[in-house]
């Protein structure tokens, strides 16, 4: 895989890679996240408190299917340029304002007798938040040295799992005492510091000329993919970025209701997301960046897809033990250290290291929805398998699970390769 090795910069200390650049990462990143949480999180309580039962909460996933797909418009972003923002920024403002309206407008409709409707809204904010992140990622690997890719990607990734704390925190605490309504538009406000940003940032230097057609920008960007290292090193790299993360996101697609399934409220739930879950995404940004600059991108793929994958049995653990408020609190700050902060930061900064700056938005793109199949496709039978082999044994076959991709790690990225530096 040594065509898709790439970067190394010379050592210096972890914090002068700290600039306004990657400080633009972390709201963005926020943004980035914000969405996403709020489907997998809060509409999740909001019908389940509605009385939709496991198996249709389960199929619902269906409807984020933008995650999967969005490689087939991201040439259209590389090629258009929004109003006068540019690039990058006009997508990102256009992207933003959008999810802000619809995000709030969804929690107006009523689950009883609007399911339709709120199946429609949520495809929508999905395909808004599936077109944010492609310019999002587009956005980070151009505007950053080569050299902070690693730490880039740290921090894209914590700011990510980090704005799950506001729909599954602050909206699960707030729908303990105020109506939906109210609590999804408060939710959608905090779109807004995400689009601040996007008007203060500076548009990224283009890495030669822009396509100059649709042809240049759809084919050009998968014909240079296949062509770099061959077939073989193009079907390995994307069978690892489809695996890495399966056992991960199987295990946090219904999770919500596996804490309510065992007797916690979603006032309980809230204040442990609260309590732990924001120290533990801070403590994952800090420690994922600086050891991944230590390690390279190479070996962080080994020691935090294992840390990942021990976080899956504190799920397994839970369901044994019944609703310990303690237990909760530790097993949502694992998973927010190991496996939403370690284990993304490390597989997001190899996607960036694997796209050509001159396709940014287009492979990366490609990397990235074959990342979310699990969390379209496969995790739409979770209801089904739960509903088959109760939540233990449903962990323990994602652990399982979690193990196909660290067996492909000695050929995709080798423990001592010379290029191992992020």
């Amino acid at each position: 895989m040594a065509g898709v090795e790439r970067g190394g910069g010379a050592a210096r200390p972890w914090y002068s890679y700290l600039n306004k650049r990657t400080v633009s990462i972390l709201f963005l990143g926020f943004s980035s996240g914000l969405p996403l949480y709020t489907l997998i999180y809060l509409m999740q309580a909001w019908l389940a408190k509605a009385g939709l039962d496991v198996k249709a909460l389960g199929l619902f996933g269906l409807v984020t299917f933008p995650y999967t797909f969005k490689f087939l418009w991201a040439p259209l972003m590389d090629r258009y340029a929004i109003g006068s923002l540019g690039r990058r920024r006009g997508w990102m403002a256009l992207t933003q304002l959008g999810l802000f309206v619809v995000i709030g407008a969804l929690g107006m409709l009523d689950p009883k007798s609007e399911l339709a409707l709120i199946a429609l809204f949520v495809g929508v904010i999905a395909f808004l938040s599936a077109s944010q992140d492609v310019v999002i990622d587009a956005y980070r690997r151009e505007i950053l040295a080569e050299e902070e890719q690693g730490l880039g990607a740290a921090i894209i990734v914590n700011a990510y799992k980090a704005a799950s704390l506001i729909p599954s925190a602050l909206g699960l605490v707030l729908a303990d005492s105020q109506p939906w309504q109210v609590v999804f538009w408060v939710v959608a406000a905090f779109m807004l510091p995400g689009f601040i940003c996007t008007l203060m940032s500076k548009e990224p230097a283009v890495y030669g000329a822009p396509p100059k057609n649709l042809e240049e920008a759809v084919v050009l960007p998968f014909r240079e993919f296949v062509r770099r290292d061959g077939w073989n090193s193009a079907l390995m790299i994307i069978g690892f970025v489809l695996l890495y993360k399966i056992g991960d996101t199987m295990t946090t697609a219904l999770s919500t209701k596996f804490f309510l399934d065992i007797g916690f409220t979603t006032k309980q739930i809230g204040l442990a997301a609260n309590a732990t879950g924001w120290w533990a995404s801070l403590a994952g940004g800090a420690v994922g960046g600086i050891w991944m600059i230590k390690l390279g991108i190479n070996r962080a793929l080994w020691v935090f897809g294992v840390l990942q994958a021990l976080a899956i049995l504190g799920f397994a653990w839970l369901a044994n033990v019944g609703p310990d408020p303690v237990l909760l609190s530790a097993v949502f700050g694992f998973e927010a250290f190991a496996s939403l902060g370690l284990g993304s930061a490390a597989l997001v900064a190899f996607m960036s290291r694997a796209t050509d700056p001159r396709y940014t938005a287009t492979q990366y793109a490609l990397f990235s929805s074959l990342a979310a199949v699990p969390r379209t496709f496969i995790n739409s039978s979770v209801g089904y398998i739960v509903a088959e082999t109760g939540w233990f044994w449903f962990f323990i076959v994602c652990f399982v699970l979690a193990f196909p991709a660290m067996m492909m790690l000695p050929k995709i990225a080798p423990w001592n390769s010379r290029h191992e530096k992020a």
